[in-house]
């Protein structure tokens, strides 16, 4: 079986404005695969290109063979969409939505009520079906709006930062009907997300930003490039403080945002000798595993959630890493 979707040097232009840059990615069928990135990373324009809603500028997509400029019917008959707001009519039960969503797809009516009541059962819904939507708790109408994106059963689901809104306990409750509906339907599912813990929940990653894909792999891959356990260092001055580092102890040091990463095998039998020559530098000293967080301030030189920093010629900001991670 060939890939579920096939992207290959795609780029997206809006005017003078570059959405996505030289985008290649490969995502085989049965897996969550999520998008990380900032907002106006490049992850929505991506997902319209996917859906046959956008024309990209250079480059081709395949979507289970199907190409969504040429054969845009046939991919959309294959793919379904959760949106960043509930696509719901409000003053409609749920049902009611099901059935119009059902409608578009020329599901029967047999069908239709057939497929409902099984979505329903799995979301923990069959008490709700004839409920308005605008009765429903934000978590419902998320739960809710994936039973209308599931109904006509795709095999592509995409889903554009799906848990906007949503408290943690609801975000909680949502990843979870996730991994369990990919267990069993076997459905691939592409998940558009800036948030790192529900990074942490797919089975790949692709991080993505100023509309390029900068890195991709599992979670754990991504952060074993940096290194297993090692001592973190926070400071108002990483450059200063990595460069003594490296020049009296002779211990490779890596830039992270504002904090230096000290890589040495023994990281607890450091600390007490970096406090005692550094310790005016050193604001704190933590020992941990890298987080997909440490990954993209490698990458990018600055944290995702950052808006307005200053950028430097390339676009990045000024703060880059002190040594590049091969991507």
């Amino acid at each position: 079986m060939g890939p579920a979707l096939n992207i290959r040097s795609v780029s997206h232009r809006y005017g003078d404005r570059p959405a996505l840059r030289d985008v290649s990615l490969e995502v085989p069928p049965g897996i969550l695969l999520g998008v990380l990135g900032p907002n106006g990373g490049g992850k929505t324009t991506l997902f319209r290109i996917i859906s046959t809603l956008l024309i990209p500028t250079e480059g081709r997509v395949s979507v289970f063979g199907s190409d969504p400029v040429a054969s845009p019917n046939a991919v959309r008959r294959r793919i379904g969409m959760v949106f960043q707001n509930p696509a719901l009519d409000a003053e409609l039960t749920i049902r009611e939505n099901a059935a119009t969503n059902a409608a578009l797809y020329g599901i029967g009516s047999r069908k239709m009520r057939d497929r409902v009541e099984a979505l329903a059962a799995d979301f923990k819904l069959t008490e709700r079906l004839d409920d308005r939507v605008s009765t429903l708790s934000g978590g419902l109408q998320r739960r809710a709006d994936l039973l209308r994106g599931l109904l006509h059963q795709p095999e592509l689901l995409l889903l554009d930062e799906p848990t906007t809104g949503l408290d943690p306990a609801a975000r909680r409750i949502f990843w979870d009907l996730l991994s369990d509906l990919k267990d069993e339907y076997g459905t691939t599912m592409i998940a558009a997300t800036h948030l790192m813990e529900e990074a942490e929940q797919c089975d790949r990653v692709a991080v993505i930003d100023e509309g390029r894909i900068i890195a991709e792999g599992r979670p754990a891959e991504l952060r074993a490039r940096l290194g297993d356990e090692s001592l973190w260092l926070e400071t108002s001055d990483a450059a200063a403080l990595a460069d003594a580092v490296a020049d009296r102890f002779g211990f490779e040091t890596r830039i992270v945002g504002h904090a230096v990463q000290v890589v040495n095998g023994a990281p607890y039998d450091i600390v007490l000798s970096l406090h005692e020559s550094f310790g005016g530098l050193i604001e704190s000293a933590t020992i941990r595993r890298p987080t997909l967080e440490d990954v993209f301030l490698h990458l990018t030189g600055r944290r995702i959630h950052d808006v307005g920093e200053q950028s430097a010629p390339d676009g990045r900001t000024a703060a880059t890493p002190r040594d590049e991670m091969a991507v």
